[in-house]
Order: structure tokens, then C-alpha cells, then sequence
């Protein structure tokens, strides 16, 4: 039988780690609630900016992630994720100290989504940040490495308006940077049979992907729907 706990807040299943960050937010991210079609409770994790997670390699914000990690779980949440794929490098540790279940990424479905592809198929990533990315990105989350990456420019307009935390973001064109960003990849590498985007504020353009590329397209409201399923499954019935 499941452990029931003592909390303060009921009826949210899902707590989520948001990055110290101002830009804007919009439907589709991880970081809006609208987003969501369950409750979800977030929790700012001051201090850990994009610039320290993903450039410093996380180490130096682990113990902040820790802190909200138990405060989150002291509200009472069933289960927890985070707003940047780039912390499946510190999967192992968080998950260590989670006392609920923990996903990080959304890159810890690649190894599900290559199991579902034919044989002569890959996946392929869509990443923020090619040059920060190692091994244990990777390998921290169970995946495979050496896999096609396509990445932002890095003086394209969804970085600079992640560094500048810009309040007035044009959606058609961050979502034709992403598009041209898988269509190189993808003109690259023909093989690959579904895309996965690391970065956790891809997903508002992850249905134009599908479109124009007839191509599954998972990123970290597919994992967190997923997550959520199995904290909440449905009830069938009388």
C-alpha cells in the first residue's frame, strides 16, 4: 500500500522547479500554468539561473535544488520535474534526495521513444545549447549518446530573448527558428524517425513541428503528462 502523508495543500500531484528566469512565458511552456490540465504547484528556485545550470554545469546549484526539492515535497506533491533539460546531468543526485518521484528532463524518454522506432530509425534532439551539453546529460538519464543533435543559433532570437528575459516575445518567429533548426537537422539526417526537444520552452511549437514534419515530437509536457498518468490514473467505470 502507498505511504499517505501529512500536507498542507491537497488536490496538486505535480510540483514543478522553475529556473530563476524573467522572460515570458508563453502557453505551451513548462512555466505557464495554462499549459496544464491538471493543477500543478511551482516553486522558483532563486539563484539558479539558466547562465549556472546550463553553462556552470549545474554543480554550483545543486543544494538549491535540494531546498525547493523538500519544500515541495513538504507541500505535499506526488511528484516533481523542472523547467530545464539540461538537469538531467544532476538526474542521479536529485533523485537520490527526491522522496517522490523525480523527472528532470525531458530527455529521459529518449530511450522509450527510440525502443518505439523500426530499427533503421533514430532519434533526434532539439537542443538549446549544443556546446554545453556532455556525456552525462545524457547518461544520467539512461540515454544513449552520440545521437543527431540540432541546436539554436546561438545569436538567434529564443537566446538572446532568454538572456535579455524578454517580456514581448513574437511567437511566429521563434517558432520558424525552431522549424528551421529541425529542418536542417532532419535534412542531415534522414534516418531519424521522431524528435525530442531537450529544452523545456520548445513545446509551444511542438504541434507545428508534427505538422510540417510528419514526425512524432516529444518534449517535457509529454513526459509530464505521462508522469502525471501514472501518479493519477484514471478511473474507469462506476
Amino acid at each position: 500500500m502507498g505511504t499517505f502523508r501529512h500536507r498542507p495543500v491537497h488536490g496538486v500531484t505535480i510540483g514543478i522547479l522553475v529556473l530563476d528566469t524573467g522572460f515570458l512565458r508563453l502557453p505551451g511552456d513548462v512555466a505557464n500554468a495554462s499549459t496544464w490540465r491538471f493543477p500543478v504547484q511551482f516553486a522558483v528556485v532563486r539563484g539558479a539561473t539558466p547562465q549556472k545550470v546550463i553553462e556552470e554545469k549545474c554543480e554550483s546549484v545543486i543544494d538549491l535544488f535540494r531546498t525547493a526539492i523538500d519544500d515541495l515535497a513538504a507541500l505535499g506533491v506526488d511528484g516533481i520535474t523542472t523547467t530545464c533539460g539540461f538537469l538531467s546531468a544532476l538526474h542521479p543526485q536529485l533523485q537520490a534526495h527526491s522522496p517522490v518521484p523525480i523527472a528532470t528532463s525531458s530527455l529521459q524518454q529518449i530511450p522509450l521513444v527510440q525502443s518505439t522506432l523500426p530499427k533503421v530509425k533514430s532519434v533526434g534532439v532539439l537542443v538549446s545549447d549544443k556546446a554545453s551539453l556532455t556525456d552525462a546529460h545524457f547518461t544520467g538519464v539512461g540515454a544513449p549518446i552520440g545521437l543527431p543533435i540540432g541546436e539554436l543559433p546561438a545569436d538567434g532570437i529564443i537566446r538572446r530573448n532568454m538572456k535579455a528575459n524578454a517580456l514581448d516575445p513574437d511567437f511566429s518567429q521563434q517558432e520558424s527558428e525552431v522549424l528551421d533548426v529541425a529542418e536542417r537537422l532532419l535534412n542531415d539526417n534522414p534516418h531519424i524517425g521522431a524528435l525530442v526537444s531537450e529544452c523545456a520552452n520548445f513545446p509551444p511549437y511542438s504541434a507545428s513541428l508534427q505538422r510540417k514534419f510528419g514526425l512524432p515530437v516529444y518534449d517535457i509536457v509529454t513526459l509530464v503528462e505521462w508522469f502525471h498518468a501514472g501518479l493519477r490514473p484514471r478511473a474507469y467505470g462506476s
